[in-house]
């Protein structure tokens, strides 16, 4: 089992979202960087625990936990021009760009917010916290996923 933080707009797609998706579950499409791509489709796989991070927010914080529910597959958006996540060098034979289906796990009792996160000097490393980090897909630590699972009473 490996450890992941997804990173997500809650003006674009939530925790409010996830949990009104039908059966807590949702395609995570729309990935246009190749590191985040690859994490998905080279290494995640069904069972992998997910930190459900909302960015842009105020505060951006650890919200939820997920998990992967499905391998990667060819993101299908990035065929469609009525997409904002198209993608014209993309083909049925080359689709380019993956996806995951995650679900919902659990709320955190109490959100994480990042400012928390930088007071830890056990999440020191983590990548979120790193100067121009800016992947929506990361890997965490396991000892990572359990401190932030900590601080958000879990």
């Amino acid at each position: 089992m490996r450890y992941w933080l997804m990173k997500t707009e809650p003006g674009v797609f939530g925790l409010a979202d996830l949990q009104a998706s039908p059966g807590q579950t949702t395609a995570w499409e729309g990935v246009r960087n190749y590191q985040a791509r690859n994490f998905m489709q080279r290494d995640m796989t069904p069972g992998d625990r997910v930190l459900f991070y909302h960015s842009n927010a105020n505060p951006s914080a650890v919200v939820a936990t997920a998990l992967v529910a499905s391998p990667a597959q060819p993101d299908l958006t990035a065929l469609d021009p009525n997409s904002p996540y198209f993608d014209p060098r993309a083909t049925p034979e080359n689709p380019r760009w993956y996806m995951v289906t995650v679900k919902l796990d659990q709320v955190l009792p109490r959100p994480v917010t990042l400012a928390q996160m930088r007071q830890v000097p056990a999440l020191l490393g983590m990548l979120l916290l790193q100067k121009g980090m800016r992947l929506s897909v990361q890997p965490v630590t396991p000892e990572e996923f359990q401190q932030v699972l900590a601080l958000g009473g879990l």
